[in-house]
């Protein structure tokens, strides 16, 4: 039995499970469909593919040794999460103002799959902490005299796997919930929980300080 492949098991899935943008992201737009949830899930899970595969590749050094760059997907993904969490708000206010049911009949259509694979996608793609995390990470768990590329390898497919089980199952867990999630009142302040949340991640993204 690998001792460290189960430690870093059990580190990665807390890793995974953390609620953040991604966890945020998912729940909302399972609440809109289930297949919007699961494909928003699928997208967090290719955003992890490319995160652990610049971690592999050894690019994720690149850009920890290059401020600048470093600073540019920071206020990429910064905006583009601000983005998604003011958008909550305003749906959040809509359904109050113009009736819950009509506004989230209108939010189901137009949260379609391959919208939400993007959303998923790029919130994780576009987040500046996730090659410094997996680039601090990995190498922990590689044994002393063992090719660190297999080994590594392995590490960051185990990441993508816990994502595809997690975030499936989020969205899963919403939709069968989703008879009383999806109540006017409930369905508003996810809605807005979900905005506050959203745009609170993507103003710490945008202000936060930069790699020296």
């Amino acid at each position: 039995m690998d001792a460290q492949l189960l430690a870093f098991v059990a580190v990665a899935a807390g890793m995974v499970a953390l609620p953040g943008a991604d966890f945020t992201v998912v729940v909302r737009n399972a609440l809109a469909s289930r297949r919007a949830g699961l494909a928003t899930a699928v997208g967090v899970a290719g955003g992890l593919l490319v995160h652990t595969a610049l971690a592999v590749a050894g690019l994720a050094a690149v850009l920890v040794a290059v401020p600048a760059l470093f600073r540019t997907v920071q206020l990429l993904g910064g905006a583009y999460v601000l983005h998604l969490g003011l958008r909550a708000l305003y749906t959040s206010w809509r359904r109050r103002g113009t009736g819950a049911g009509e506004g989230g009949a209108e939010d189901r259509t137009r949260t379609g799959p391959r919208r939400a694979l993007r959303q998923g996608f790029l919130t994780n793609a576009l987040n500046p902490k996730a090659p410094v995390l997996f680039l601090s990470l990995l190498p922990q768990f590689v044994p002393q005299g063992q090719p660190p590329l297999p080994r590594t390898l392995l590490l960051a497919a185990v990441v993508v796997l816990l994502a595809l089980i997690w975030f499936p199952a989020v969205a899963l867990l919403v939709d069968r919930l989703g008879r009383w999630l999806r109540r006017p009142r409930t369905a508003r302040a996810i809605e807005g929980g979900s905005g506050v949340a959203l745009t609170a991640l993507g103003l710490v993204l945008v202000a936060g300080p930069q790699l020296h």
